[in-house]
C-alpha cells in the first residue's frame, strides 16, 4: 500500500511550521555577533587608557610600558584582522540563512497547500523527496547559525582573554 498525502500532512504542517520560524534563527547568532564587536570595541578603549597610563614616571619604566603596550595591541590587531576577514563571512552566512529560511517556507507552505487539495491521492516519489528538502532546508540554517555564534563567541572569547591579560601586565 502507497502513502497519500493525508497521511503525510502531519509531516508537512511541521516542516510548513518550521520552515517559517526559521527565519527568527538569525536571533541565534545575532547576540554573539553584536557581543563579539561590543568586547573588541571595549578592548579598543582599555588598550587606550593603558596607552596613557599615568603611573609611569621614569623614562625606563615609560618604555618598558610602551613595549608592553606595543605587544598587546599587535595581538589585538591579529586577532582584529582574522575577525575581520571572517566578517565578510559572517555577512554573506546570515543571507544565506534568510534565502533557506524563504525557501524552506515557500516550499512547506506549497506542500501543506498541495496536499490538502490532494489529501486522498498518492504521494509520488518526488512529493516526498521534497518533503525531505524542506526539513534539509531547516537544517542548513540552522547549521550555519550554529557555526556562526559559535565562531563569533570563540572570538569574543579570544579578545576577553586578551583584555584580561592588559589588567594583568599593563
Amino acid at each position: 500500500m502507497s502513502a497519500t498525502w493525508g497521511d503525510f500532512q502531519a509531516v508537512i504542517q511541521l516542516s510548513a511550521g518550521l520552515n517559517v520560524a526559521i527565519l527568527s534563527f538569525v536571533d541565534i547568532s545575532l547576540p554573539a555577533i553584536k557581543e563579539r564587536r561590543r568586547v573588541f570595541a571595549k578592548a579598543r578603549q582599555e588598550l587606550d587608557i593603558h596607552r596613557r597610563n599615568p603611573h609611569k614616571r621614569t623614562t625606563e619604566e615609560k618604555s618598558s610600558h610602551a613595549d608592553a603596550v606595543g605587544e598587546v595591541d599587535r595581538m589585538l590587531f591579529d586577532l582584529w584582522r582574522e575577525t575581520s576577514a571572517f566578517e565578510a563571512i559572517e555577512d554573506s552566512l546570515m543571507k544565506s540563512t534568510g534565502v533557506f529560511g524563504i525557501f524552506g517556507a515557500i516550499l512547506g507552505l506549497g506542500l501543506l497547500w498541495y496536499s490538502a487539495v490532494h489529501y486522498g491521492a498518492e504521494m509520488p516519489l518526488l512529493g516526498e523527496i521534497l518533503t525531505i528538502l524542506s526539513f534539509l532546508s531547516l537544517a542548513g540554517a540552522f547549521l550555519i547559525n550554529f557555526f556562526t555564534a559559535s565562531k563569533a563567541s570563540t572570538y569574543a572569547k579570544q579578545c576577553n582573554e586578551l583584555r584580561d591579560h592588559m589588567r594583568t601586565y599593563l
